[in-house]
Formats: structure tokens, C-alpha cells, sequence
């Protein structure tokens, strides 16, 4: 589903704040992975995430999602077949407008538009029968502007717009970073059930290890703009977070403190 090959990005390039974030990333992703990507900060992680859903352009490689060139194609033209929680649930609903104008604004990306009704009938009850999902009350709560929700509320509602569409590939980044423990777990359940009643491909980015290991089919570690770990089913399952320490603690050569509180 997705191809990352040979994959540069350097930042502020001929300055004295240059920065390489991505140092020759080869990633490929099979049709249904769920894949964590854990490191520490400046590890590469969300730029990754931005260079694939067109935030950014490499400055080397490409990229190739469900067989189609998209290394240059504008961020808003990728829309339509990714689908994006970010770590600020402020950032992925429009907090003026009402729950229901919010997901029907997900339900007609990529479409054509036209003249008619806002929502129909038929979308009014399709928007209910998901909002019962969340198992958060929502579905009662149509006309209720989405700037009074919750974080946790808002941040499931965006993972629910994001996938209304079934998207060819979801995009996690640290997306309950922001929330309380129990409104995390929460929404980490809620993103396990959507991904795999819709066999979604996803990467999640998290700064957690215990998440990292609990969630997905793979786990990818990055380090220093580079992938150093991948790993994957049976493997992966017998991972604990002192091994993931370990691999940090060699690929650090010593510098590894500055993220073990973050990462643990």
C-alpha cells in the first residue's frame, strides 16, 4: 500500500541551522499493517508523516501509495485517499461549526460538490449509527457546536471523520498526547476497533513504548533520522519496553537520556 525508497529531508539547508530529518528511509507497508513508530524527539517520526501526506516534499525519493507517484503531488490532492488525527485535537474538526457539519464535511472530501441539501435524511442517520461507535453520546449531540466538546471527544470525533471515507492509509501522530490517561486509552481502543473493522493501513507515531508494543501488527523504531528497528507478529508481540530501551541505549552510544523519561 505504501513505498518509501531512498527518502532525503534536510531542513534549513545551507545554513548554520541545517538539520537532516530523514537520512535514506526505506519503509514499505503491506496492505492492512498497522505499524507503531516510536523514537525520540527529532527522531524523524512526524516529518515522515508530513513528507507522505504532502506537508512537506523530499528532497530525494519517492513515494508511492496503492501504486501511484505522489512524491509531488499537492498535499490537498493526497486528501482524498489519506486520512490524518494530529496530536492537537483542536487542530482536525472546525470548532464553530456544529458535529453533524463536521462530518459532513469529511463525508464529501474528494467528491464533487453541488447544489442541494447540506445533509440529507439518509447521512443524518448513517452519522448517528457511527457517533454510536464512540459510545461517547455523541449521536445525540448533532447540532452541538464542536468547540464545547472535550479534547477526548474531539479527538475521537476527528478519528471518525478521518476514516468515514475509508481512507487508503491513516495517519496517527501522537494522537492522544494531549489527553488525559484514561481518555487516551480510550481513544487508542476506539483507533485498534476502526482499523481493523475497515482493515485500514496505518502508521502511528507515539512516544510511548507500552503503546507502541500493545498496538499494531509492526513496530518501527527510528533514531538519529533512521530507521533502526523494524519489527513485526510473533516477534513483536514478545517485545517488552526494556528491550526497546536496549536498542535505543546502543543506538545512542550514550545520549539516550535526554529521551528516556519522554519514551518511558
Amino acid at each position: 500500500m505504501l513505498q518509501l525508497t531512498n527518502i532525503y529531508k534536510t531542513f534549513n539547508a545551507n545554513t548554520v541551522n541545517e538539520k537532516l530529518v530523514l537520512n535514506d528511509i526505506d519503509l514499505e507497508l503491506n496492505r492492512g499493517d498497522f505499524v507503531t513508530v516510536i523514537g525520540g524527539n527529532g527522531a524523524g517520526k512526524s516529518t515522515m508523516l508530513n513528507l507522505i501526506a504532502g506537508v512537506h516534499y523530499p528532497d530525494q525519493g519517492t513515494i508511492i501509495l496503492d501504486g501511484e507517484d505522489i512524491t509531488k503531488l499537492p498535499e490537498h490532492v493526497r486528501a482524498k485517499n489519506l486520512g490524518r488525527v494530529f496530536q492537537d485535537p483542536m487542530m482536525g474538526t472546525a470548532s464553530n461549526m456544529e458535529i453533524e457539519e463536521n462530518l459532513a464535511l469529511a463525508y464529501r472530501r474528494g467528491k464533487k460538490r453541488g447544489l442541494g441539501w447540506g445533509i440529507t435524511k439518509e447521512e443524518r442517520e448513517l452519522y448517528v449509527d457511527k457517533l454510536k461507535t464512540l459510545d461517547l453520546g455523541l449521536e445525540t449531540r448533532l447540532s452541538t457546536k464542536v468547540g464545547l466538546l472535550s479534547g477526548g471527544q474531539r479527538q475521537a470525533l476527528t478519528l471518525l471523520m478521518a476514516t468515514l471515507q475509508q481512507p487508503k492509509l491513516l495517519l496517527l501522530d501522537e494522537h492522544t498526547a494531549a489527553l488525559d490517561p484514561k481518555t487516551a486509552s480510550k481513544v487508542l481502543e476506539l483507533s485498534q476497533q476502526i482499523i481493523a473493522e475497515q482493515a485500514l493501513t496505518a502508521l502511528m507515531v507515539t512516544h510511548n513504548m507500552k503503546n507502541a508494543i500493545q498496538y499494531g501488527n509492526r513496530l518501527i523504531m527510528m533514531y538519529d533520522a533512521k530507521i533502526i528497528f523494524d519489527v513485526s507478529g510473533e516477534e513483536k508481540q514478545k517485545l517488552h519496553v526494556s528491550d526497546l530501551l536496549e536498542k535505543f541505549e546502543k543506538a545512542s552510544g550514550g545520549e539516550f537520556a535526554n529521551d528516556r523519561m519522554i519514551l518511558a
